[in-house]
């Protein structure tokens, strides 16, 4: 059985598509979206519809929420982006789980951590504003439950940018890196293929090149002032202006 995931698509058209040729080339069992969908100004319109025909969201993600009006706060990007899309994506948006359990309940997925979309599972934020690895008493109290001796095997999420992969009681925690907004400094469009063979799950992380000066080019182009540049400088450069 092999599952494909990708996640933090941010409205990324252009390197949606990068992906979506890999995944289809790799020909899963199963595709799942960890959210993050359509906050971004790289054609969100193009991404949505991409995604509802090849890869529906299948758990919230924190800015899917912004999306759908659960949070406050960036009122003109929300507008903006909501303007890009049908009527329908904020309640549609609104009503997916926090988490997804497949493959016979081995899998979990979710955006941040299964308890909550802005959670960071692998990571730990620090005094000095910076981050560190999660301890494994960190990561079975995010895990909120899912454990190895209960019948799951992996569990992958999102929302940090980052690919990591850690293995706590049995149980393998991946994250999947993202399809946009790398922070690496590696501007590749990113996605995670897993493996069932013989009663054991592999992780394999997949790095996919695309056009990102035309997407940069399509945000400065039609993006929100300030956002849409920002973006630009993001997608070309791999992190984070």
């Amino acid at each position: 059985m092999r599952l494909a995931v990708l996640g933090d698509v941010h409205g990324n058209a252009f390197a949606l598509r990068a992906v979506l040729d890999d995944i289809r080339a790799a020909s899963p069992d199963q595709v799942l979206n960890l959210g993050d969908t359509v906050w971004g100004c790289a054609d969100p319109a193009s991404a949505w519809a991409l995604q509802q025909q090849f890869a529906p969201p299948s758990v919230r993600g924190n800015t899917d929420e912004r999306v759908a009006g659960l949070r406050d706060g960036k009122e003109t990007m929300r507008a903006w982006v909501r303007a890009q899309l049908p009527a329908d994506v904020p309640v549609t948006l609104a009503a997916l789980p926090t988490h997804l359990d497949t493959a016979g309940g081995e899998v979990r997925v979710a955006h941040g951590s299964p308890r909550s979309p802005w959670e960071d599972l692998m990571l730990t934020g620090t005094p000095g504003g910076h981050t560190r690895p999660a301890r494994f008493r960190e990561l079975r109290e995010r895990l909120g439950g899912f454990r190895f001796d209960a019948g799951g095997r992996v569990c992958v999420v999102g929302h940090t940018h980052r690919e990591m992969l850690t293995v706590v009681d049995g149980l393998t925690v991946v994250n999947a890196g993202p399809v946009s907004r790398q922070k690496d400094g590696l501007p590749l469009a990113r996605w995670v293929q897993l493996t069932r063979c013989a009663g054991h799950w592999t992780a394999e992380f997949r790095r996919v090149p695309y056009d990102t000066q035309a997407a940069a080019t399509w945000a400065r182009a039609h993006g929100p002032a300030g956002a849409g540049d920002h973006d630009a400088r993001w997608l070309t450069a791999g992190r984070e202006p």
